[in-house]
């Protein structure tokens, strides 16, 4: 199987996923050019782009709610084993923490940019102690270029490989995680918390530019506020313990929501020709909404969507979802849907087949 340069979905037919059929239909350049503006328009004219300050109301004094929770739990009980669940409650906390400060980042709270950026330093700097601006210029990269070779960050992972060539080129230790990444892909996820605080504090250190003084008081406060917090009540040892618990499964949460969106699907050529629509759309996978699965996954569930539309605020994707698979049906564009389980399937898969040739040459 080549992984590289594929624009069909690299899944067979089962009884769990969802990929619509097209119906046959001649294309153009003309047309081709036409279609996003033609889909962007009808999701306007539905009102699907306007913000929603209520619902980011309710949704950030939620949020803080379960933070204060988790705070006042951490301060009133003394049991350390209960203090463990706590840390997990918190790592739940923090992933729905970072999907709000996404939110922002991609403006859909507010009209204003400023009220945006204020929102997402106080969000992920503060509370959750990540670089707004490192984040801001890795996820801008992957929404212009998903899944494209040299392009996006996402799939340019040393300990991952996401195309045969990518796979053949690793060497020592990356190599031998490669070769066995479908079972070290969920060990791997769980790392992604502690990877984003390293990052953070490598890119504050390395680069220059706006708001470089003020996320790096942010991101300090949220240090000293955390470790501070954790000794007034642990000893050292517990405090450790806490902390591993808690940015496990916080990475575990945050990667098992983000891995379904794009992990799996085509990979794409760096000059690969294909159009703005049908590149969001191709390798994209959408993963079954409900109440839950919207909460869980931030609304990035709508993957779809979200990269057709990324500052359509988080509660209006489910009703633009059904105007995109109509479109999509009617363009003979390929839209991708299925379950959570069927998912991790298709991920795990998808991991299994590149680094195959890993395999067979060690056998």
């Amino acid at each position: 199987m080549n992984n590289t340069g594929s624009a069909s979905i690299p899944f067979q037919a089962n009884t769990e996923s969802q990929s619509i059929s097209p119906k046959p239909r001649g294309t153009t350049p003309e047309t081709s050019a036409n279609e996003y503006a033609e889909l962007k328009q009808i999701i306007k004219t539905m009102g699907l782009l306007e913000k929603q300050p209520a619902y980011y109301t309710y949704k950030i004094l939620l949020t803080m709610g379960m933070l204060a929770l988790s705070i006042t739990f951490f301060l009133m009980v003394n049991n350390f084993w209960l203090q463990l669940l706590n840390a997990i409650f918190l790592a739940v906390t923090s992933a729905q923490i970072g999907f709000l400060g996404h939110d922002g980042g991609h403006r859909q709270i507010f009209h204003s940019t400023t009220k945006n950026n204020i929102v997402t330093l106080l969000l992920g700097n503060l509370l959750i102690g990540m670089s707004n601006r490192w984040w801001l210029d890795k996820h801008n990269r992957h929404h212009s270029h998903p899944n494209q070779v040299d392009l996006d960050p996402d799939i340019d992972i040393a300990v991952l490989a996401f195309s045969d060539e990518d796979a053949r080129c690793k060497r020592g230790f990356e190599r031998f995680i490669v070769k066995r990444q479908t079972f070290f892909f969920f060990p791997l996820l769980s790392l992604v918390g502690l990877d984003l605080h390293v990052r953070s504090i490598t890119f504050l250190f390395q680069e220059k530019g706006q708001y470089r003084l003020v996320e790096g008081l942010l991101l300090a406060s949220h240090y000293v506020l955390y470790i501070g917090l954790l000794l007034s009540r642990l000893n050292i040892g517990q405090a450790i313990l806490f902390v591993l618990v808690h940015q496990l499964c916080f990475g575990l949460f945050l990667g098992s929501a983000f891995a379904p969106n794009h992990k799996g699907m085509p990979i794409l050529e760096k000059d690969s020709p294909m159009n703005f629509l049908r590149r969001q759309v191709l390798t994209s996978r959408n993963v079954k909404g409900g109440l839950f699965n919207d909460f869980w996954y931030g609304g990035l569930n709508y993957q779809v969507e979200h990269h057709l539309f990324p500052s359509m605020p988080r509660n209006r994707l489910r009703e633009a979802q059904e105007v995109v698979k109509n479109y999509c049906q009617e363009h003979a564009i390929p839209y991708h849907e299925t379950s959570i389980v069927q998912s991790y399937r298709e991920i795990l898969q998808f991991l299994h087949e590149v680094s195959a040739p890993l395999r067979e040459q060690l056998a």
